[in-house]
C-alpha cells in the first residue's frame, strides 16, 4: 500500500548555558524573533540575528530569494523571544522547512540568567 509521511520532530529546548557557549564558539546560530520595539526596549543577545516573526517565513525559507544568507538548514539554530512561546512556533516552522537541528532557547531572560551578554 503506502507509507504515511512522518512530520518533523518537534524542536526541543536547549540549555541556555549551552547555547551561550555554542554561540560564543560559533557552533550555533541564534535568532531573536521578537519585534523591533522589543529589541529597542530590552536589547538583544550578543550575536543574535534579528528576524521578527512577521518576516521569519521569508527569511528562513531556503527556497525564498529573501532567505537570510547567514542561515544554513544543516547548521544548529536556536531561537528566543520574550517568553519562549513565539520561539517555539518559529522553531517548529523551521523544522518543517528542513532545518535539521532547531532548538527553542526560551526567553531573553533565560539567555541573560545563563551569563549571555545583552547588547
Amino acid at each position: 500500500m503506502f507509507t504515511p509521511s512522518r512530520p518533523p520532530a518537534d524542536p526541543g529546548m536547549i540549555d541556555p548555558a549551552e547555547a551561550v557557549a555554542q554561540v560564543a564558539s560559533g557552533d550555533l546560530t541564534l535568532i531573536d524573533v521578537r519585534d523591533p520595539a522589543e529589541w529597542q526596549m530590552t536589547g538583544t543577545a550578543r550575536g543574535a540575528l534579528k528576524i521578527p516573526m512577521v518576516a521569519l517565513q521569508m527569511q528562513v525559507d531556503p527556497r525564498s530569494p529573501e532567505c537570510n544568507p547567514a542561515l544554513d538548514p544543516d547548521r544548529p539554530v536556536a531561537l528566543y523571544c520574550a517568553s519562549g512561546a513565539r520561539s517555539q512556533m518559529a522553531a517548529q516552522m523551521m523544522a518543517q522547512m528542513g532545518y535539521t537541528k532547531v532548538y527553542n532557547l526560551g526567553g531573553l531572560r533565560d539567555w541573560a540568567f545563563a551569563g549571555g551578554e545583552i547588547v
